[in-house]
């Protein structure tokens, strides 16, 4: 699949961007889910300042990305200690059977 060019708006600016189409969903979704933080923000604390919602939004995703990396972390090292433990009860059936 080859590169498009798409204008998404955020936050009242229009950014042109080349993107693999393949991408161009997500991007656009991207934008929205911003836009609508962007919104719930200003209404919430009556903060007119683009630049303040925007970091304020920047913050809010950065933080639920690092909250999903550790919990994506914890459900690994989960999953590695149950194979861990799996691993040791069919050692101990097959040594057992033998």
């Amino acid at each position: 699949m080859g590169e498009i060019s798409i204008k998404i708006n955020i936050a009242d600016r229009v950014y042109p961007l080349k993107i693999n189409m393949e991408e161009e969903e997500v991007v656009r979704r991207a934008a929205k889910l911003i836009n609508d933080r962007i919104k719930e923000l200003q209404e919430k604390y009556a903060v007119k300042d683009k630049q303040d919602l925007l970091s304020m939004c920047v913050l809010h995703y950065a933080s639920a990305s690092i909250h999903a990396e550790k919990k994506a972390s914890n459900e690994d090292t989960d999953v590695a200690e149950k194979v861990y433990q799996l691993d040791s009860l069919l050692n101990d059936f097959f040594s057992k059977g033998k």
